[in-house]
């Protein structure tokens, strides 16, 4: 595990991570100033908890209670445990990696993810599949910069490796008006050569079939086009946002990437949970997964609200079709967003609403976002870190030694 053990600080990279000052600050006064909507759900969700009392949904905390905390913190960790959170780790690091840059781009710029400037074409574009789009940008990214920056705190805080990825920093990403230019030639994923799998629509509307019991069905492409070739999710340069028609295809390939990537994280969680020893590593685990499913079902909704259009890439001269998902067919219609239920364990037993798959590994998500096009232009060490990081995940055993 050398390379691991190579790799000791979580980042100092500052488009991903508060610098210290602002975290000191943070600490002694509210995080958000700038974006009311999720201000005014918690100031209202707080209000309820106050009416309803400690005695249900409060925590009462003794100085006992305290203490035991205080001690388990300084508890070995085994290796195990340590490789189920630093994958994900690492996995958070490259989203934030590029869910910044879209925030750079079209989502929105303040202290909690700063960097970038805005491109108002582009951000116009998403503001056609929903007017909060910037905000849900905006969120989605500050969720996953947490993600990472918790999970490599706690690993440390046992006195385990984080995942660091600083040296991998080496890709272009856009020029385009907004972008921050202390960022041009640093990022770590590649959002301009996508291929995007969009079974996923089909996979959660199909009631006969669940990949864990069923492998080798083929779940149908929501958006076939989207399947093959390489398609940019971001405007490249400002070229890219001179013909409104091809502009609007970049932002609904974007919006297919949003839960193409997070419904990934909806299975790999509870699948890597149910390896861990620690019971406050499978707590971490169960706690992070279910947000990452919040941010699949937001962005399934919104993906249904792209605009039907053809545009041709002026550049690689690719095509790509976005269907009309308004439709019958109960296997694409985009209303039926909630999980549709399917077979479960064994097919005697009544068909029940859950996420699918669950029997997923590490190196399967790996191969998943190879796949994608996501690290094009990524060096080899790059990949042998992330497949020991992977390989790691999946060898570890709730019953294993150590």
């Amino acid at each position: 595990m050398k390379a691991i053990n190579e790799h000791r600080a979580i980042g100092s990279d500052d488009s991903e991570n508060r610098c210290v000052e602002v975290k000191r600050e943070e600490e002694v006064t509210p995080r958000r100033n700038s974006i009311g909507r999720r201000a005014f759900l918690g100031k209202s969700f707080a209000a309820g908890v106050g009416v309803m009392g400690v005695g249900l949904l409060g925590v009462n905390q003794t100085a006992g209670a305290v203490t035991e905390i205080e001690e388990d913190n300084h508890a070995a960790l085994s290796s195990g445990d340590a490789a189920l959170l630093r994958f994900p780790a690492a996995l958070e690091l490259l989203e934030a990696d590029f869910w910044i840059q879209y925030n750079e781009l079209g989502g929105v710029q303040d202290s909690e993810v700063h960097g970038g400037s805005g491109n108002k074409p582009y951000t116009e574009a998403f503001e056609v599949l929903d007017e909060d789009m910037p905000i849900y940008i905006h969120d989605n990214s500050d969720d996953e910069i947490t993600h990472h920056q918790f999970l490599n705190a706690y690993l440390i805080s046992k006195g385990r490796a984080p995942a660091n990825l600083d040296s991998f920093r080496s890709l272009m990403g856009s020029t385009a008006t907004g972008v921050n230019p202390a960022m041009i030639g640093r990022r770590l994923t590649n959002l301009t050569q996508l291929t995007l799998d969009t079974s996923w629509w089909t996979r959660y509307r199909d009631d006969s079939h669940n990949p864990d019991l069923d492998p080798n069905h083929l779940f149908p492409q929501a958006v076939p086009t989207l399947a093959v070739n390489r398609h940019t999710a971001i405007p490249r340069t400002d070229a890219d946002t001179m013909d409104s028609n091809f502009l609007q295809a970049i932002a609904n390939t974007a919006a297919y990437h949003f839960p193409t990537v997070e419904q990934g994280g909806s299975s790999l969680y509870p699948a890597l949970a149910l390896k861990a020893k620690r019971e406050e590593v499978t707590r971490i685990l169960l706690s992070i997964g279910p947000t990452e499913t919040m941010h699949f079902q937001t962005w399934s909704d919104k993906a249904g609200n792209a605009p039907p259009l053809t545009a041709v890439d002026p550049v690689t001269g690719v095509s790509v079709t976005f269907p009309d998902l308004e439709v019958e067919d109960e296997l694409f219609n985009k209303s039926l967003i909630m999980p549709e239920p399917c077979p479960f364990l064994n097919r005697n037993l009544p068909i029940v609403s859950i996420i699918r798959p669950l029997k997923i590994r590490a190196m399967d998500v790996l191969q998943f976002l190879t796949a994608m096009g996501l690290f094009i232009g990524q060096s080899p060490a790059f990949f042998s870190y992330m497949t020991q990081l992977a390989q790691a995940a999946d060898h570890a055993r709730r019953d294993g030694d150590d």
